[in-house]
């Protein structure tokens, strides 16, 4: 158990280990030695985004050990550190304008009240954006209502997600198309990278905001 802990939070941090050196560690940073430093982004994200546009960056759940994050616009909006995910569906609602956060909410989909999160995904306003990641098991209490609620923001996938499947997704209330910020892979025992999980998903992009 230790072992594949530590291999998890090892894969899951990899891109953040990478960046640590032996002389960063000591004080001997790259300004110090002359070097020019990487720009950030916000979310940490590979690029910029435009004026109009909000910055985002979706992470499932690792296996059933490293819970999901959310971040949009710069700021974490669901994390381990917030203590506010868990088990199923972690989603974010935020204004489609102003980009401040409405609401969150969390959804066991193992052993939960499915009728919790009808009733949340129902009431999202026109000009909502929905983050949504995974953790551990998202669908075995789906059902087609809230399928096709989440087809209705822009879903392509969740029609597929199934048990201990990986998704991550950025939707809205009122688009006329499909969303093109969505991630899905199945849980396969063949394929999998955890032992009865797949690989966690990461999924960075910037969203338009919603012009009134």
């Amino acid at each position: 158990m230790l072992l594949g802990t530590w291999v998890i939070i090892q894969t899951y941090f990899d891109r953040s280990w990478k960046t640590v050196s032996l002389r960063s560690w000591l004080g001997e940073g790259p300004a110090r030695r002359g070097w020019t430093q990487a720009p950030r982004h916000e979310c940490g994200n590979r690029k910029s985004c435009p004026s109009d546009h909000f910055a985002f960056r979706l992470i499932s759940g690792a296996a059933n050990l490293v819970g999901p994050s959310i971040c949009f616009n710069d700021q974490i909006l669901m994390s381990n550190v917030k203590n506010n995910i868990g088990r199923g569906l972690n989603i974010a609602l935020v204004n489609g304008s102003t980009g401040q956060l409405l609401k969150t909410g969390t959804f066991d989909m193992y052993s939960g009240d499915i009728k919790l999160l009808e009733t949340f995904l129902t009431e999202i306003k026109t000009g909502t954006i929905v983050l949504t990641a995974t953790f551990d098991d998202p669908a075995t209490k789906m059902t087609d209502t809230v399928r096709t609620l989440f087809t209705e923001l822009g879903s392509s996938f969740v029609g597929n997600l199934g048990f201990r499947d990986n998704w991550v997704f950025l939707g809205a209330k009122g688009l006329s198309a499909k969303s093109p910020f969505e991630e899905h892979i199945k849980n396969n025992k063949e394929t999998n990278k955890y032992d009865g999980w797949p690989e966690l998903l990461e999924l960075e992009g910037c969203a338009p905001r919603k012009v009134d």
